[in-house]
């Protein structure tokens, strides 16, 4: 799918409401440990689709810390991941959810929205009071997991109140008035 530009952003400002990380018998969450750069290919690739890697995409970059990098696991095997990531743009006091993805095979299980919340709280643990993220138009079960963590449409250009719009209509939910 083409992406259009610039993506969309969404802002939740309530860092200080997360409920709980409840997940499903057998599975757990935990943060990056040295080794995990092959899971992390293996679940953004089956996500995204192409290649990534994990030294050039997120090590190298100066926010990189390993607690940072969220995983869910099952029976000891990484099937999901989100990063708790910074980036000063949106200032001090906003941390940036960043490259989720879950393994194909684990889709409709409610864990993208469970490490996404994962990420969240170290997000908190850090000291943030609001999270940002970017996304795509097509992305559409992604964003209805964000809106049930309470982000919201955050119009970065002005193309983007209709694309909300049209988002809107496809979930059957009002995103712009």
């Amino acid at each position: 799918m083409e992406s259009l530009k610039p993506q969309l952003a969404m802002m939740n400002e309530r860092l200080d409401q997360l409920s709980d990380l409840n997940l499903p018998a057998g599975y757990s969450e935990r943060g990056f440990q040295v080794g995990d750069e092959a899971a992390w290919e293996r679940i953004i690739g089956d996500s995204f689709g192409g290649e990534r890697k994990f030294d050039k995409q997120m090590k190298q970059d100066p926010e990189f810390r390993p607690e940072r990098v969220r995983f869910i696991c099952f029976g000891g095997e990484p099937i999901a991941t989100a990063s708790a990531w910074y980036d000063e743009e949106w200032g001090e006091d906003t941390g940036c959810l960043h490259m989720v993805g879950i393994v194909s095979s684990q889709a409709g299980k409610g864990l993208g929205t469970s490490i996404s919340l994962a990420a969240m709280h170290q997000m908190k643990r850090e000291g943030r009071s609001r999270a940002v993220l970017r996304t795509d138009d097509f992305r559409l079960p992604a964003i209805k997991s964000y809106l049930k963590l309470g982000y919201k449409p955050h119009v970065v250009h002005d193309n983007q109140p209709e694309r909300w719009r049209a988002i809107g209509e496809k979930l059957g939910i009002p995103l712009m008035e």
